[in-house]
């Protein structure tokens, strides 16, 4: 599996290195955990790849309070959410 092709319907830029988790197969709240716990330490020039089996609503008010931008897509794999730091002005 290649996070890669999971950003293609993402826009943020290829140029960034991935730090992926697939929490198809976690119950909650590890997949909303385990996101938060890498979220700590994501910077500017990285972006976080979830692979879900549903859309995880709970995430996003976390990442809108800390002004972390994300996008989610649906694909045959699963709910795939794109987590990144803006680049700063």
């Amino acid at each position: 599996m290649n996070p890669e092709t999971y950003l293609a319907d993402v826009d943020v830029s290829a140029d960034r290195a991935i730090d992926f988790l697939d929490a198809r197969d976690l119950p909650p709240p590890e997949p909303l955990q385990e996101t938060m716990n890498r979220l700590s330490d994501l910077d500017e020039s990285s972006v976080f790849v979830q692979l879900n089996d549903r859309v995880p609503q709970f995430l996003f008010p976390k990442l809108d309070d800390q002004g972390i931008a994300y996008q989610t897509v649906e694909t045959d794999e699963g709910v795939v959410t794109a987590i990144w730091r803006p680049a700063s002005e």
